[in-house]
């Protein structure tokens, strides 16, 4: 049996869609059609029941399942094992950020290291869902967790800076967007996470504009809130860093989170997974007052 077929097996099991399955491992959707087929042929069995609803696992198909993760499980074990014994500063290091501007800081504060380290290449991807460290999807993870929130005890933590939000308007929307102002058209732009927008709203020192919208990104609510659709709660390392936008004059600075450096402990003793790791922790320590919220001043243009 090829390895390659049951990870293919297990993304379809997962995921239920060919599609799905297709875009988590970067081929086509025909290409793990042919796969499946093909392993079905060898086993003479039919891991799954095909319907307008998606894929889901015959009674074979489950039972090949718990053999597959552990196989699975094992290889990425292995694979983690020789990885981390790797003594050389060369190599690939896979970094993921919990959105796009932290990714923006980090590029910059790691110029240097790239020169330092021109062997070592950065693999960035921005993605706010939990990577398997497990499974190497990244080598390294820049993660926001609630407040008294711990990482998954099989991964090693290091808490970073804290997640400071405060409030703020689009500068050319002053007039009648700032509820100092008197302001007219005043309103909170809100995410996904309305309930939660809903709740800092009311204890802020502008309770009465009202929830609108919900966006679903932090790129997005940054971009409604430049172009002038209302009022917005952001992390000051958002905030502060956007020329097009200026605290209110109350800007009610909240810890609401903080921010953690993760890693699997199997990749500890790699020298450039241990190179880079200790490199991002030091740049995003560096840039604590603009986490915090205290780099910023009201002499700040506008």
């Amino acid at each position: 049996m090829d390895w390659n077929d049951v990870r293919y097996f297990l993304a379809l099991a997962r995921l239920g869609s060919i599609r799905a399955a297709g875009a988590s491992l970067g081929v086509s959707h025909s290409t793990v059609s042919r796969r499946i087929e093909t392993l079905e042929e060898q086993l003479s069995a039919r891991l799954f029941d095909r319907s307008r609803d998606g894929y889901t696992l015959t009674d074979a198909g489950q039972q090949m399942l718990a053999g597959a993760t552990r196989i699975e499980q094992e290889m990425a074990a292995l694979e983690r094992g020789v990885v981390g014994q790797d003594e050389r500063l060369a190599g690939s290091v896979a970094l993921t950020c919990c959105d796009t501007f932290v990714s923006e800081l980090l590029i910059r504060a790691l110029k240097d290291f790239c020169r330092d380290y021109p062997g070592i290449e950065l693999a960035f991807n921005t993605d706010s869902r939990p990577f398997d460290l497990s499974k190497r999807e990244a080598d390294i993870a820049v993660r926001i967790l609630a407040i008294g929130g711990q990482p998954p005890e099989c991964l090693i933590g290091q808490k970073l800076v804290p997640i400071t939000i405060a409030n703020y308007v689009a500068r050319a929307h002053l007039p009648r967007l700032d509820p100092g102002r008197g302001g007219s058209e005043a309103r909170w732009l809100t995410s996904d996470e309305r309930s939660i927008h809903q709740r800092l709203i009311a204890e802020s020192s502008y309770p009465q504009p009202p929830p609108w919208g919900t966006f679903s990104s932090l790129e997005l609510l940054v971009q409604a809130a430049r172009e002038g659709l209302g009022l917005v709660m952001l992390p000051t390392y958002v905030g502060d860093s956007d020329a097009a936008l200026q605290r209110l004059e109350h800007p009610d600075l909240r810890h609401v989170a903080d921010m953690w450096l993760l890693c699997h402990p199997d990749l500890r003793d790699n020298a450039r997974v241990r190179a880079t790791r200790r490199r991002v922790a030091d740049a995003l320590e560096r840039l604590e007052p603009l986490f915090c919220g205290t780099g910023w001043s009201t002499s700040a243009p506008g």
